[in-house]
């Protein structure tokens, strides 16, 4: 960060961290560590951040930091009622409900990715079946390479779909029916309609909308009122 920092105009009076897994705001530390980062379980990421630069650090939940951005100044700008989602390494959620974050009791709200009921495929986390089995990138790449034996990043796969490849498109349809569902669900238990989806694999936009969109209208939430999904603003 010393270079960055040397080249920033101004003085640095804070730093803000978003994490992956459960985190605790209060204490500055990760609870639970994301498969991704399994050795930071217990770490005091806002110590760590205040040592190095001298200033108050912030931590949350990478999902909810993503969410935020998006409610203050990106596509969801001033909505009371959303619900965030990143498809990335993984699949987030996080819920912003009545103009505030809902982290929940144990600051696991909203994570949809490792909710089961999406088939039986095993997940990093060591369950079975989950949503981040058909969504996330590393996913996507490994539903491509068990249908055709070839091993291809998201990004591969999506544009071997645009290009016709029908196994890449076969492996977005199921990724996209499984947002849909996930958003189902989530508007079933707290109401939200309003969604706005980010992370890497949210590129595939132009393939993934569409599928999302015919799944809600066949099966659209309990309260009848429709789906506002949208694509995050914010870089993510």
């Amino acid at each position: 960060l010393a270079p960055l920092l040397a080249r920033t105009p101004g003085r640095l009076v804070g730093a803000g961290v978003g994490a992956a897994g459960v985190v605790d705001p209060a204490t500055g530390r990760i609870l639970v560590a994301s498969d991704s980062f399994r050795d930071w379980a217990g770490f005091a990421v806002t110590e760590a951040v205040e040592t190095a630069l001298g200033v108050p650090a912030f931590l949350d939940n990478d999902v909810n930091a993503f969410l935020m951005g998006e409610v203050s100044a990106g596509a969801v700008r001033s909505e009371s009622d959303v619900l965030g989602m990143t498809l990335g390494t993984g699949v987030g959620g996080a819920l912003w409900t009545g103009g505030t974050l809902f982290p929940g009791p144990h600051g696991a709200a909203g994570e949809i990715g490792h909710i089961p009921g999406f088939g039986d495929l095993p997940c990093t986390c060591g369950g079975r079946g989950h949503l981040e089995t058909l969504a996330s990138g590393r996913s996507i790449g490994a539903r491509y390479a068990d249908r055709t034996g070839r091993r291809l990043t998201a990004r591969e796969v999506y544009e071997a779909a645009t290009y016709g490849d029908e196994d890449a498109r076969a492996v977005y349809e199921a990724a996209g029916r499984g947002i849909a569902r996930a958003v189902v669900i989530t508007a079933g238990v707290v109401d939200l309609t309003t969604v706005v989806v980010g992370g890497g694999v949210s590129g595939a936009w132009p393939l993934l909308e569409p599928v999302v969109l015919a799944a809600l209208a066949a099966e659209p939430p309990v309260s009848g009122h429709p789906v506002r999904l949208v694509r995050a603003a914010l870089a993510s």
